[in-house]
């Protein structure tokens, strides 16, 4: 287990070395493309509450056109961070990033099959859980302890199934495909993964221990440096794990997701 240990933080060291590598190179670049996604989210949240008493049919649209325009910003961030990695020396425009309308709608179809793997994942939580209510024991007990191991199952699953956007734009998978190769190349690599998830949340982590000690000056200027360092780091460092699990991956084209569950 320690050996394991070792190999999971040396991986995660090679792909924020390489991260970061690129990130100081292309950042004014790679922080536009977050900023645009921050300032669509942003538009989004303020159109809603100016227009929510006006039309809610025009909510409606409105909702949809902002979270279109959102996925598509994100899925151009991956198309140039991907462009960085294969082909550094050359330049290229971020316009000639967008996403295709079949990326686009692959896309979508896909995160409705993510919500429903986290949804389905919970409801099995729930049906195990249930038959414990007339076993005696009382029933604030089973809930909590439903409730517990849910969220814990929904983390590990969309652990396992996030990488599905990466596979729609590096290999052109389709919505189902995606997801099932997300679950077949994170098997084995979770525990490398959750490494560097903490380090890339470390900033945040800092920033609530500062507010908890109640220095909001030294707080705030943390959160900053966090927002403009970590978020586009995080994208690159994302992508470069993806390349890196997806590249060692042996397994078959067309994965089956009950042998790539455990």
């Amino acid at each position: 287990m320690i050996n394991y240990l070792k190999e999971s933080t040396f991986a995660v060291n090679d792909v924020m070395q390489k991260a970061w590598s690129i990130t100081k190179k292309h950042y004014f670049s790679i922080a536009t493309l977050c900023f645009l996604m921050f300032i669509t989210a942003s538009a989004s949240s303020l159109m809603a509450f100016f227009i929510k008493d006006v039309s809610k049919a025009l909510s409606v649209i409105m909702v949809i056109i902002f979270v279109l325009l959102y996925f598509t910003i994100n899925l151009s961030l991956f198309k140039y961070i991907f462009h960085l990695m294969d082909d550094e020396e050359s330049d290229v425009k971020i316009v000639d990033t967008l996403p295709t309308r079949l990326q686009i709608i692959r896309f979508l179809v896909a995160t409705l099959y993510f919500v429903a793997c986290i949804l389905g994942v919970y409801l099995v939580v729930i049906l195990v859980a249930f038959p414990f209510i007339y076993t005696g024991i009382n029933i604030s007990i089973v809930k909590n302890v439903a409730i517990s191991v849910g969220i814990i199952a929904i983390f590990i699953t969309w652990l396992r199934i996030s990488f599905f956007p990466f596979f729609i734009i590096d290999k052109g998978a389709t919505p189902f495909d995606s997801i099932k190769l997300s679950l077949a190349t994170t098997k084995g690599n979770f525990t490398k993964i959750l490494l560097l998830l903490v380090v890339l949340g470390g900033g945040y982590l800092i920033y609530l221990l500062l507010n908890y000690l109640q220095w909001p000056l030294v707080a705030f200027i943390v959160n900053i440096l966090s927002s403009f360092i970590i978020v586009p780091l995080s994208s690159v460092a994302l992508t470069v794990a993806y390349r890196k699990i997806s590249s060692e991956y042996k397994g078959d084209e067309h994965p089956d997701i009950l042998h790539n569950i455990v």
